[in-house]
């Protein structure tokens, strides 16, 4: 089980410096990369750049509390599993935190082996979600963002394989074409440079790996849904 953590990115949410760095420190070496954020926004802005695998956060935080962070966080992306830190004096934001869906919450102060043994129980299923599988062979690893033939190795470009992030997190359901251009580029883009990213990508991998919704925009079908 160990090797299977070891896959996994942590981000840490704790405005205490002193409390973040213990709880890094104490679970470091079990995880393959860990990064700390010190309020809620700069927690938002973490998770869209680090893409982690689990968020550790606590609950009351100058800006943007843990609340609202959770929010938006699963707003995006629903299914990454959130683990709370909470004060006893917390109990109405904890049982909101609850409603939003967090995965697990631990009551200050915690046992940091509490929460690896935790992660080693979620950890079979978030393997599942990082090696998909998809048409012709090709798997797609969400971890190291990067796409595989029969096991040799494609070479994808950054925006490449933000298309494939993109299109993997909303797997087997259209992404417009709106959605794509506004994640892909900062600058307004038209329709016609879009179709050339994409027949640039089949190019590289399989016609058949990208589907077209005409008129509408694309999705990518996984078989190991």
């Amino acid at each position: 089980m160990k090797s299977l953590l070891k896959t996994l990115k942590i981000l840490i949410v704790e405005d205490e410096k002193r409390l973040a760095q213990l709880l890094k420190d104490a679970i470091y070496d079990s995880f393959f990369s860990i990064v700390i954020a010190k309020d809620g926004n700069e927690g938002l802005k973490k998770f869209k750049t680090f893409k982690p695998d689990i968020i550790i956060t606590d609950i009351m935080m100058p800006f943007c509390d843990g609340l609202e962070m959770t929010q938006k966080i699963k707003e995006l992306d629903e299914n990454i599993p959130i683990i709370v830190l909470s004060a006893h004096s917390d109990k109405e934001k904890l049982l909101k935190a609850i409603d939003l869906g967090i995965n697990k919450y631990f009551i200050k102060p915690f046992d940091p082996e509490e929460v690896i043994e935790h992660i080693n129980k979620i950890a079979p299923k978030l393997r599942k979600q990082k090696q998909v599988i998809l048409k012709d062979n090709f798997i797609f690893d969400n971890n190291s963002s990067t796409l595989y033939k029969n096991s040799s190795l494609v070479i994808l470009t950054k925006r490449e394989k933000e298309f494939f992030h993109l299109l993997i997190k909303h797997k087997n359901s259209l992404v417009t074409t709106e959605q794509i251009k506004s994640i892909l580029w900062k600058e307004e883009v038209q329709d016609e440079r879009l179709r050339t990213f994409i027949k640039r990508l089949r190019l590289k991998t399989s016609k058949d790996i990208i589907e077209n919704i005409s008129g509408q925009g694309y999705l990518i079908s996984v078989l190991n849904n």
